[in-house]
């Protein structure tokens, strides 16, 4: 047998020790330092990832009361339970979401579709509505008075498309063919705003939600414009390559802008740079319908005619996903038809979206979210889950449990087979057109013209 010679140093040369004391051992107490100390963070942040995953339930309830497509959601700015929907039979709901009850009904407050809503005040005393017949009524928002009779009615020539009111003053502008700005205390538009040279059908408008005085709208002429209403006229305006259906801005970045397209795509703006957009958001696999931003900024939802609705970070753009794995949460149901209106809660908790089978359903924002009281230490124990995940995202395992998209078929986790399929064919043709694009770049001679990149596509021409 060999016999090997190891270091041997007598504790007691260099520490005190009394009779009986154990052998003393060098180690470093610190948990960072342990040697299974990240092999142990990775097994919770796999349990943690494996927890989100099995509690992701995101529906939480339907609004029901509407007997035709939902056109439009709105909510009062200091108010997180009340709810307004306007439809295509003409009637107008207010919901609320904590009883999950209505609490007024005009059944007949148009004629024909209700294009447009919004609250004249923050505390939604106040609701004006706009639609097809050609007029603009003032609603008093007071439960159980039996009065269906609107405050104020507004006549004009054409019907209306979208509505929007001051955040101070008691003006509100509408869209037509024309932007005009009204009073409330007067019967006919006190300015219209237009551009010269322009012929089209304004779809929607909305004031900036920081400089009030500063409203932007999207056309039928695949145009996005900005308007001042102390000058009275349009400002700048820019031609795209496809028309806008929506547009948002961020509550917390008053120069940008969010823009639901009709090439299945989302854009946002710096209005103070529009030649291109800053961020492109590819996911949808049809029409963009409607958009909204989150109260924190952080995020957004989107619905779209290919009956799903998407929630975005504005932080990481979307790119074209091969089936399951996008960026972005999907969430749809299979009674829900195609969405017209999306919407965030006040406390950004719950994602609320209206669609063709007349249904205003409420989602979690984050779908694994637990509803009801909730401890501290729970509140502390979903945190560190969370920042586990973030921390441990780049693994492999962690990374192919968070790549999932969230629905209400819990069995499955796929998206449907007629999405799924569309978003093949559309990865397949984007990523032809990149590689061809690439080819001509590599090959092109000097001096003739190379394809551009996408974002600076986007945007056909700027008028001033």
């Amino acid at each position: 047998m060999v016999k090997i010679a190891v270091l041997q140093h007598d504790p007691a040369a260099h520490v005190p020790m009394r009779k009986g004391d154990p052998t003393p051992v060098q180690r470093n107490l610190k948990s960072s330092m342990h040697p299974f100390a990240k092999a142990r963070e990775r097994n919770r942040a796999l349990n943690a990832a494996k927890m989100d995953k099995m509690f992701s339930k995101p529906f939480v309830d339907a609004l029901e009361g509407h007997i035709d497509a939902v056109e439009v959601l709105v909510r009062p700015a200091e108010s997180l339970t009340t709810v307004a929907s306007g439809s295509w039979d003409g009637g107008i709901l207010l919901h609320n979401l904590h009883t999950r009850s209505q609490e007024l009904n005009l059944p007949q407050a148009h004629k024909g579709k209700v294009s447009g809503l919004c609250f004249s005040d923050p505390k939604g005393s106040r609701l004006l509505s706009c639609g097809v017949d050609k007029t603009v009524k003032m609603w008093k928002m007071s439960v159980g008075d039996g009065n269906d009779d609107p405050m104020a009615v507004f006549p004009w020539k054409t019907s209306f498309n979208s509505i929007d009111h001051h955040r101070s003053d008691p003006l509100f502008a509408t869209a037509s063919s024309t932007v005009q700005i009204w009073d409330e205390t007067k019967s006919a538009p006190i300015s219209n705003l237009t551009f010269p040279t322009s012929n089209e059908t304004i779809s929607s408008v909305r004031f900036n939600l920081a400089e009030s005085s500063v409203l932007a709208s999207v056309g039928s002429d695949r145009t996005f414009t900005l308007y001042d209403i102390r000058t009275g006229k349009a400002e700048r305006r820019v031609v795209m390559q496809f028309r806008s259906n929506a547009l948002a801005w961020s509550p917390t970045l008053p120069t940008t802008v969010l823009l639901a397209s009709e090439d299945h795509n989302l854009y946002t703006f710096d209005v103070r740079h529009l030649q291109a957009p800053v961020q492109i958001y590819k996911g949808h696999v049809s029409a963009v319908m409607s958009c909204e931003w989150s109260p924190t900024g952080i995020e957004f939802v989107s619905g779209g005619w290919d009956r799903t609705v998407r929630i975005w970070s504005s932080r990481e753009a979307g790119g074209p996903s091969k089936g399951p794995g996008g960026k972005e949460i999907i969430y749809h149901t299979k009674r829900m038809q195609r969405v017209t209106s999306t919407m965030f809660s006040a406390d950004a908790r719950f994602v609320l979206s209206g669609s063709d089978d007349g249904n205003v359903r409420i989602w979690k924002a984050k779908a694994s979210d637990k509803l009801g009281i909730i401890t501290a230490r729970e509140r502390a124990a979903m945190e560190y889950r969370e920042s586990l995940m973030k921390r441990w995202s780049v693994d492999k395992d962690v990374s192919r449990i968070m790549r999932f998209v969230v629905f209400l078929s819990y069995q499955t986790r796929h998206v449907p087979k007629s999405i799924k399929t569309a978003g093949e064919l559309k990865h397949t043709m984007l990523e032809a057109r990149r590689v061809k694009e690439d080819r001509r770049r590599k090959h092109t001679r000097a001096g003739e013209s190379k394809p551009v990149a996408e974002k600076q596509k986007t945007v056909v021409t700027e008028q001033t």
